[in-house]
């Protein structure tokens, strides 16, 4: 035999519930068939004992039919959990035969029925079945009366009005009690269900959030160790052209192959120290390049034979996010742009820090895009999520007239307001070649 499974009895192994008050309480709750044989129980023993007496001393087709009735009622009272539908009809034939049959108004399964049906139902069910109850027992009993006087007809052994005012007497309080206690049942499984609703949100959160983590020190990685590889390529490829003629500029380049190497590993090191847990001073110095790193990293680009300018308009943000954002897109498009139009003879980017969003625009004018590095094609998609976070768009595609163009726009965090914006233009004198 089994038993409804309840939110309690599919409690996650974290979710901690309160334990239930009492021992009995508690055995019970945990041992449902006991229940349910003690139930049977105290109809059974009583009825049969009835019954089989009854049989005895007057044995006919009646006694042997409502002996027959009782164990069926006795034996449906194990399933009251999971059918008490069923149960509560076979409770109601059971009364109704009995008024027939001669012999006192078996009420005891409509009683048990009508209980279950507000524990493991509805209270609305259980009304029901009272007043299905009701109209069964006062019409049986009304057609009892009327037909009395038949020969042949064997009246109850007891008065039709106590018996009937009894029986209803006793399935309302078994109404009552039942609605009662499947109300509190109810109310606890939906704290407990709600219960378990929590823990998965939690746990969904949590997962979530360590997706957004992995993801974005998967961007700040890429474009670490992308940027970095790909100048020190363009560096290592230039000296070894260098080697034969200008040994001394070989030299040079290879000292700056040395020191973006150590600028990347460095910055890897800051990254992945952030990643270990309870470590503040590492979180503290995580890898934030600003808009003041600019110019660093265009006269390393331009140490790598790009020709870089780069002009840039209006008072920056003072949020340090937008300020990431915006070096990590010029430090991938000139990245790109030196993996795969390394020929190019102007590669300009433009900053325009407006009063209510920030553009970014890289473009070259190589005719012919190609490199010896690949690229993963992860690039874009991390700027396209960082642009996103500001609500703003990101398009990269080839410009009229040859070349390349990428541009990112999205709204700033600060506005500045007209009085404060200025222009200042960073235009190098004369662009490093790649070394040939």
């Amino acid at each position: 035999m089994t038993t409804p499974v309840t939110a309690a009895d599919t409690a996650p192994a974290d979710l901690e519930l309160p334990r239930p008050p009492g021992a009995v309480r508690r055995y019970f709750g945990a041992h449902p068939l006991v229940v349910d044989a003690i139930v049977a129980g105290v109809y059974l023993v009583p009825s049969l004992a009835e019954g089989v007496v009854h049989m005895v001393r007057s044995p006919g087709l009646a006694a042997a039919i409502q002996l027959l009735l009782v164990v069926v009622a006795g034996a449906a009272l194990f399933a009251r959990r999971l059918h008490p539908r069923a149960v509560f009809g076979i409770a109601i034939v059971v009364l109704v035969v009995s008024v027939f049959l001669g012999r006192n108004l078996d009420f005891v399964p409509a009683v048990f029925a009508l209980y279950a049906l507000a524990v493991y139902r509805t209270v609305r069910s259980a009304w029901i079945g009272y007043g299905i109850t009701a109209v069964a027992t006062i019409v049986s009993l009304a057609i009892a009366t009327i037909v009395s006087e038949v020969p042949a007809f064997a009246p109850l052994s007891t008065e039709a009005l106590p018996s009937g005012f009894a029986a209803l007497a006793f399935c309302i309080v078994a109404v009552l009690i039942g609605s009662n206690v499947g109300n509190r049942r109810r109310y606890l499984n939906a704290l407990i269900d709600r219960a378990h609703q929590l823990a998965r949100e939690r746990d969904q959160q949590a997962e979530l959030a360590t997706a957004a983590e992995r993801s974005r020190v998967a961007r700040e990685l890429h474009d670490i160790v992308s940027h970095s590889l790909t100048v020190m390529i363009a560096l290592a490829d230039g000296s070894a052209g260098l080697v034969g003629t200008a040994p001394e500029r070989s030299a040079e380049t290879m000292r700056l192959v040395a020191e973006t190497g150590r600028g990347a590993l460095g910055d890897m090191r800051r990254l992945l120290g952030v990643l270990r847990a309870g470590d503040e001073e590492a979180a503290a110095h995580a890898p934030q390049p600003g808009l003041a790193d600019l110019r660093e990293l265009v006269e390393r680009f331009r140490a790598a034979g790009l020709p870089v300018r780069i002009t840039v308009t209006g008072v920056p943000p003072t949020d340090i996010g937008q300020q990431l954002t915006v070096f990590r897109v010029v430090q991938e498009a000139l990245t790109n742009t030196l993996r795969h139009a390394a020929l190019a003879t102007m590669v300009a980017v433009t900053i325009d820090f407006g009063e209510r969003d920030v553009r970014v625009t890289v473009e070259d004018d190589a005719t012919v895009h190609t490199g010896s590095v690949p690229g993963s094609g992860s690039g874009l998609l991390g700027l396209r999520e960082r642009v996103a976070l500001y609500g703003g768009t990101l398009e990269a595609g080839p410009r009229r007239g040859g070349g390349w163009r990428l541009v990112a726009e999205f709204a700033r965090v600060d506005s500045a307001g007209p009085d404060s914006t200025t222009t200042t233009t960073n235009s190098p004198t004369a662009p490093t070649r790649r070394p040939e």
